[in-house]
């Protein structure tokens, strides 16, 4: 999957706001703003249950800008048939 592609259908789920469970967070975490090197996936199956979470890191750079741990994050999000992705970058 392309990049552009995979960050478009991220973001339109991101956009769609909550909408109940299941639910995935994407937190990008780096040492600046600009540049994240890991990104923590959370599954949270329905309100009250314990998150599942699994991290994906890049050593070459920004993580927001690696095409293929894109396209595993909308893979999860499908597989999951998440009804709400939330964002947050620290």
């Amino acid at each position: 999957m392309q990049l552009d592609k995979a960050k478009k259908r991220i973001a339109k789920q991101v956009n769609k706001g909550f909408d109940g469970y299941p639910q995935i967070t994407l937190a990008y975490f780096g040492t600046t703003a600009d540049c994240a090197t890991e990104v923590v996936v959370g599954f949270i199956a329905e309100e009250g249950a314990e998150v599942q979470e699994q991290r994906f890191t890049s050593s070459s750079g920004d993580v927001r800008q690696d095409e293929a741990i894109q396209s595993v994050l909308v893979k999860i999000i499908e597989r999951a048939n998440a009804r709400t992705v939330t964002e947050i970058v620290q």
